[in-house]
């Protein structure tokens, strides 16, 4: 049986996430201009989203209805389990 990263504990880049599976973000490592900015998007700690796209690390993400897209050194920062 493979276990869920949520069931181990783990968190991996959001560019990593699977595909149309919900994942919660866990960590922005971001400085505090951008996690600001993303946070009025609604992407912060906590925030449920579903990975639509994953091309070369860049991401297109739907949060809370909105679909955002994530530029691969952005992506990098933002670790979900």
């Amino acid at each position: 049986m493979i276990m869920s990263s949520k069931e181990t504990g783990t968190f991996m880049p959001i560019a990593l996430a699977p595909l149309h599976e919900e994942v919660t973000v866990v960590r922005i490592g971001c400085d505090p201009k951008d996690l600001s900015h993303l946070a009025a998007l609604g992407l912060s700690k906590g925030a449920v989203v579903t990975v639509i796209s994953s091309v070369l690390g860049s991401v297109v993400v739907l949060v809370k209805g909105t679909r955002l897209a994530l530029d691969h050194q952005i992506a990098a920062k933002i670790f979900v389990a």
